[in-house]
Parts: structure tokens; C-alpha cells; sequence
């Protein structure tokens, strides 16, 4: 008799026994065929075994994406531009009880489809090294260091802190070399030296294995120097398994196995491209929503065929499978809802007040004041009158990004205006132009209000309309897209051909500024904007990027003064794309403002404050920082100005050193304080031997004596275009050379 029709309780119906021994026993009673249909992400119940179904597939860049209402916050890269690691930890807390919360509601209803499970695919960790890239937006900017603590930040929050059970699982991706461009991304090749690979592009997804204990990563579409991502072992099972130590589960991007096959032709079949990919590491593999069940059985038919041609061993699919049910068995799937207590989460937690009160702080803390010529701001609230203008002053979309939730409530910019002024301020307004095309008829409207309102407020900018995920090829743009948010009217089908504001809302901007009103200029986005005219002529600008649901009441707040601005940009803002090496090139060299030798718009790092800071006091410790040990850099900060705020303290280092190329400087730690008006603090950060390393020619973290300069301020140093005050001091590491682990 079979032990499952024993009276005997199997060992992996046992909550007491520890999770390998139940799930190596659940997996040994399986056959070749059920093995293989849990390998994708819509897994089939098997019945006989008492498994359920489970959909894999999950989204919760900035709050928990489709299934009803949830929270929506800031787009991610709006998050980033806090700087603020602990509001991000808070942030994917409230996502991941939201998360539990749903998926609990959803087995009482017996709903177990897609968007509905505890595995979710954030965070997008990739590098922004273009801003033309259009999911730039759902990452964490185009510095590895800023992107690590927010990335360990946000898998910490997500998956929980019980020592038995995961909250949920993250997956942070596109493993590892991947930011467009969109429409070449299922068959480009990534070519990367060795130096750019360990310095630029995968520090955040070392940071989200190691230090965030990520239990799942998401393999690329494009190939890396040559092999698929999700089939490279080098990535796979050298650098992420070997050397990270992750034992966690990969799943593929969606669709990227028939890559291998059909767009990167590596292969002459398709049971060679599953083959190749499992072999490599990749466990689990994600098909095309709304696949049909005829290709769904045919991707099971590859992994047969695999196993019949011999290139694949099912020893080899038994690694996968474990690795998959280790997580649904630490996600406490198959244990009594009692003894997990991430099941006793309410479901009342889910869009609650707490939480809309948390992406409203959120979004405030993500607002960068850009410009504030002769203290335009903050505006008066009983100002007589006031015109709102511009294609995203009164759009629900813009609030949200892509990979967005949907909000029960939520305040665009006009309607945040709306209830911030006094009853007797008349709040004008009209859109002026479309986002996208070249109508002026809107204009005549929009200079008459203008003309008759004391100040103006222009919404201008672009949207996840305009820039996100690949768009196949003649997609309406009318067309409904769901919670994933389709760029439809992106003009390279995702990715941005320019910075500019597109259509005719620059000319917009310029007619109205010939009024000569003041004008606030209040800019969407989530990527740089060439913003060359406003900077010269508008007094005040802010950029706001995707500031979720409350993203109205935020931006009024800042406006009218109700809440000091502090963000800081996570992206350089370029002058013109001219500015640039080609898309298509994936050397850092002339990029980010680790390399980049230009005058930009706006620098990395950079934001102003209604109040200001004065540095002082730069103290280096010990004197002769050897190479082998740590070094402790304090500084006094003084809010001198005339309001309590927040700053965000920024450490920079320049190793002036070695002969061969390094970036002119780089983000080493950063702080974001809050001092009141008059106050002076301390603050004091702590550079280990790895923190003063670099990566050589050869991918080699390294450790030499030699003179370094290090910078410590509200923005970088060498960029200073506004009263920001930074303290310099220079220090000669001595000891002997030491190469250090990648890890």
C-alpha cells in the first residue's frame, strides 16, 4: 500500500517536522508529469497529493497591483527619491500586510488565480543608466548604492522578520544586465566588461540576495555577454548561487524560455531551450498572460521532450521543484493558519486610513524642489485667485505609474489645490493641451485664465501613457490597459526617443510665461526631463514624479508650504539626450554621474529646502586610515534658515589613485535628518575596507593605499548651483593592498 493511502500521515502533512524532510518527501511521491506541471506559474492542483493550485505570478512594485482596492503609493522611483531607507522599510511592510490580507480573502472565496498569490515580482532593481529607458520609473535610480539600501529595505519589509515563516516572497529582477531598450529586449545582446558588471550592475541584486535574504530572483529576457539570462550559468549558479550563497527559487521573465528558442536562436528546439535554462538554474518558468491551455501543454511538452533527448535529467527537475515548494512551505501553505501568524493579518488592514496616511508621507517626502527663485514659494492660501493648467493637473493615471493598485479614493493635483485654499480663493482651470499630440486649440483657454488669476500653477510633464513596459507593435491607444499601465502613447513603443516634454506642452509653457504671471511649475514624471527653458525662466519648479494616490494633497502641501520639501533627485537630469552615449550601449563610461564629465540640468542627489544648512566640522578618524580597517567621518549640520526641515546628508568619495578608470566620485552613505530652525546636529557615518575598494579591470574588488577625497553636503560636490553647502576634507589610506571577496 502507498503511503498516501496509508492511515500513516505523510511526512510533509507533518507541521512539526522541518521543512526539507517534508518537502523531500512531498516531492518524492510526485510523478515526472505533476513535477513538471508545478514548474510554471499557474501550477495545477494534484489532488490525490492534497496540493492546491497556486498562480506564481504577483506584482507589488508600489502596493499591491490588481485584485480590488489596495494602497497605492509613489511610484518606486519616486520612493527613491526620499532617500529615506526606513520610510521604505514602513512602506513594504503596509504592501506586504495588504498582500497577506488580499491573498487570505481570496482562498475564503476559493479565488486562486493570477494576482492573487503571496510571490510577488518586485522590486526592479536594474541600473537607470538611460533615461530613456521607460521602466526606468519602477526603479530606484542610476546609483548602486542608493538602489542596494533601498532594494534590502524593501525585500526586508516584504518578506518579514519571523524566523520560521516568510511574510511573502520578493523577487528582485531583471537579472542582472537589462534596461532596454524595450522593444529589442527579447532578443539584445548585453555587452558588459567585467568592471561595469561588478561596479554598476549587479551591487543592487547582491545587496537584495545577501543582505536582504531575497528568496526569489527574476532572470532577464536579453542575453548577457552573449547567453540568455535565464539559461546563463555563469549568472545563475557561478555568481548568485556560488558565490551569493542563495538558495532561494529563479523564475524566468514571462515568455523568456521561447526566447531562447525563437528570438536568440541558441538553440535548434524548443526541449533544448528548456533544458538549457533549467540546467542553468532557472526553476520556474512564466508564461504569457492570458496563455492559451494549447501553449501552456505545449511548454510541458518541451520539458518531455527534454527528458526523452536527453538533456535533461528529472534528478535536475527534482532541484527546481524543491526549491519551489521550500517557498510555498515557508510561505505556511501547507501549515494550520493558527501557527502562521501572517494569517491572522485583518483584511480590514487593506486600503485603511493608516496606510493612505503613509503614501501621503511618502509622497511628501518624494517631492524635489528643483527651483525656487525670490522665495516663490510656498504661495499664500486666501491668494484671490489661482489657474491651474496642463494635461496632468487633473488625471487620475498620472498619480499611479505602472505595475499600480487601484486606489478607493484618491486627490489629483487640481483637486489637492482645490481644498487647500481659502473659500474665497477662485481656483481656475483647463488643460491647455493633451499629453502627446500637437493641438493648440486648448491654448486661447488656458493664456484667458491665466491672464485673470494672480499665479499660476502648471501640470506638465508625462505619464505611464507615455513611458513603461514594451508596446507590441500598432496597440490602440485608446486601448483599456489594465493595472499594468501600457504606454500607449510612448513614441518607441516604451522607451522615450527625447527628454523633452512632448507635444506642444513646452510651447504651452512659453505662452504663458509671456503673461508674466508667476508661475509654479509642477512636473510628473519618472524619468529626467530637459526642462532647459523652464530652468532659465520659470521661478519656481518641483518635480513630483508618480506620487500615488495622495499625490494631490502632497504636492498642495509643499505648494502652500504645509510640509518643507527635501527630496532629492535619484537621477541626473540631463540637458538633451545629446548628452549621451547610444541606447544601446551598456558601458557605464560617459553615464550616471559616476562618469558622467558634462554640465547636467540637475545633478544627482540634488534638491533644494524652504529652509537652509550649514556644514561644519568635518572630523576624519584615525588620522592614518590603514586599508585593512574602518574609518569614522563626522560632521555638524546647522539649520540656519528661517523653518524647521529635513535634510538629506550625502558622503561622496574620490579615490584619486589608481591609473585606470574609476567614477569621478561615489555615493558611499547618506542620512536623511530632520533639525528644527536654529538646531545643529552631529552626524557621524562609518566607511569600512569595502567601502574605500574598487572594482579593477578584471572584476576584482580591491583595496589599495593611495589619497582619496571625500565630500559631505546636501548634493554632490563639483555640481553646486544653489546656496548648498558641502564640507570637503582629503585623507591617504596606508597598509598593504587587499583583494576582497565580490561578497
Amino acid at each position: 500500500m502507498s503511503q498516501e493511502n496509508s492511515n500513516e500521515q505523510p511526512i510533509y502533512m507533518d507541521f512539526t517536522r522541518d521543512f526539507e524532510d517534508r518537502v523531500n518527501d512531498l516531492v518524492s511521491r510526485m510523478t515526472l508529469e505533476e513535477k513538471i506541471s508545478q514548474m510554471f506559474n499557474d501550477a495545477p492542483q494534484i489532488t490525490r497529493l492534497n496540493i492546491p493550485k497556486y498562480n506564481w505570478w504577483n506584482e507589488c512594485l508600489h502596493g499591491v497591483a490588481a485584485e480590488s482596492f489596495a494602497t497605492v503609493f509613489p511610484q518606486a522611483i519616486g520612493i527613491a527619491a526620499s532617500w529615506n531607507v526606513e520610510l521604505m522599510f514602513r512602506v513594504a511592510t503596509a504592501i506586504s500586510d495588504e498582500a497577506r490580507a488580499k491573498h487570505h480573502e481570496a482562498l475564503r472565496n476559493n479565488r486562486r488565480k493570477i494576482f492573487g498569490g503571496l510571490t510577488f515580482w518586485s522590486p526592479n532593481v536594474n541600473l537607470f543608466r538611460d533615461p530613456r529607458w521607460g521602466r526606468g520609473q519602477e526603479t530606484y535610480g542610476e546609483d548602486p548604492y542608493l538602489s542596494s539600501q533601498m532594494g534590502i529595505n524593501f525585500v526586508k519589509g516584504l518578506q518579514g522578520d519571523d524566523p520560521k515563516y516568510l511574510k511573502v516572497v520578493a523577487t528582485p529582477k531583471h537579472y542582472v544586465v537589462h534596461s532596454g531598450p524595450e522593444p529589442l529586449r527579447h532578443e539584445f545582446d548585453a555587452a558588459v566588461n567585467k568592471k561595469d558588471l561588478w561596479e554598476s550592475y549587479l551591487p543592487a541584486f547582491e545587496a537584495c540576495v545577501i543582505e536582504g535574504k531575497a528568496y526569489s530572483v527574476m532572470g532577464a529576457y536579453n542575453k548577457t555577454n552573449g547567453i540568455p539570462c535565464c539559461a546563463s550559468k555563469s549568472l545563475l549558479q557561478e555568481i548568485l548561487r556560488d558565490k551569493w550563497g542563495f538558495d532561494g527559487y529563479v523564475v524566468s521573465d514571462c515568455g523568456a524560455i521561447q526566447n531562447i528558442f525563437e528570438d536568440h536562436k541558441l538553440v535548434e528546439t524548443p526541449g533544448e531551450a528548456a533544458a538549457m535554462a533549467i540546467n542553468a538554474g532557472c526553476d520556474l518558468f512564466c508564461n504569457m498572460m492570458m496563455t492559451t491551455m494549447r501553449r501552456k501543454r505545449k511548454l510541458w511538452q518541451w520539458m518531455k521532450d527534454a527528458v526523452e533527448m536527453n538533456v535533461l535529467t528529472e534528478e535536475t527537475i527534482d532541484k527546481s521543484v524543491k526549491r519551489l515548494f521550500m517557498a510555498r512551505f515557508k510561505l505556511g501553505m501547507f501549515d494550520p493558519p493558527e501557527i502562521v501568524k501572517y494569517q491572522q493579518i485583518a483584511f480590514e488592514i487593506n486600503d485603511c486610513e493608516e496606510h493612505r496616511q503613509l503614501a501621503l508621507q511618502t509622497a511628501r517626502e518624494s517631492i524635489v524642489l528643483l527651483k525656487n527663485e525670490r522665495n516663490t514659494l510656498p504661495l499664500k492660501k486666501d491668494i484671490k485667485s489661482i489657474a491651474v493648467i496642463g494635461p496632468n493637473a487633473d488625471v487620475k493615471s498620472v498619480l499611479l505609474g505602472n505595475y499600480n493598485g487601484q486606489p478607493s479614493k484618491y486627490t489629483t493635483f487640481l483637486q489637492g489645490v482645490q481644498n487647500k485654499v481659502s473659500s474665497s480663493t477662485k481656483v481656475h482651470y483647463t488643460q491647455g493641451c493633451a499629453l502627446t499630440n500637437k493641438s493648440k486649440d486648448g491654448f486661447k483657454e488656458a493664456q484667458e485664465i491665466a491672464e485673470k488669476s494672480d499665479v499660476i500653477i502648471m501640470v506638465l510633464g508625462i505619464s505611464a501613457r507615455y513611458e513603461g513596459e514594451e508596446v507590441p507593435e500598432n496597440v490602440n491607444p485608446n486601448l483599456e490597459t489594465g493595472s499594468l499601465n501600457m504606454p500607449v502613447e510612448s513614441e518607441a513603443r516604451g522607451d522615450r526617443l527625447h527628454m523633452n516634454l512632448p507635444g506642444v506642452q513646452e510651447d504651452l509653457l512659453e505662452e504663458i510665461h509671456k503673461i508674466g504671471k508667476p508661475i509654479v511649475l509642477v512636473l510628473t514624471s519618472g524619468s529626467a526631463l530637459s526642462v532647459n527653458f523652464a530652468k532659465e525662466n520659470i521661478p519656481a519648479i518641483i518635480q513630483v514624479w508618480y506620487p500615488g494616490e495622495e499625490g494631490g494633497t502632497a504636492v498642495a502641501d509643499v505648494i502652500f508650504g504645509d510640509y518643507n520639501p527635501a527630496g532629492r533627485l535619484p537621477v541626473t537630469f540631463y540637458k538633451s539626450v545629446d548628452q549621451l552615449p547610444p541606447f544601446e550601449d551598456y558601458n557605464i563610461e560617459g553615464r550616471t554621474y559616476r562618469y558622467f564629465k558634462g554640465d547636467p540640468l540637475y545633478p544627482f542627489g540634488y534638491g533644494l529646502s524652504y529652509t537652509k544648512f550649514k556644514y561644519s566640522n568635518l572630523q576624519i578618524s584615525p588620522d592614518n586610515p590603514k586599508t585593512d580597517g574602518n574609518i569614522t567621518i563626522s560632521v555638524d549640520i546647522e539649520n540656519v534658515g528661517e523653518g524647521d526641515g529635513d535634510e538629506v546628508v550625502q558622503l561622496y568619495l574620490s579615490n584619486k589613485s589608481p591609473a585606470i578608470i574609476l567614477p569621478i566620485r561615489e555615493l558611499k552613505d547618506f542620512k536623511r535628518v530632520f533639525i528644527k530652525k536654529g538646531k545643529k546636529i552631529s552626524v557621524e557615518f562609518i566607511l569600512n575596507p569595502r567601502s574605500v575598494s574598487y572594482i579593477n579591470e578584471e572584476g576584482k574588488r580591491t583595496v589599495e593605499a593611495g589619497k582619496f577625497e571625500l565630500s559631505v553636503g546636501g548634493c554632490q560636490p563639483g555640481f553646486i548651483k544653489e546656496e548648498i553647502n558641502i564640507v570637503i576634507g582629503n585623507f591617504e589610506l596606508v597598509g598593504e593592498s587587499i583583494e576582497l571577496n565580490e561578497t
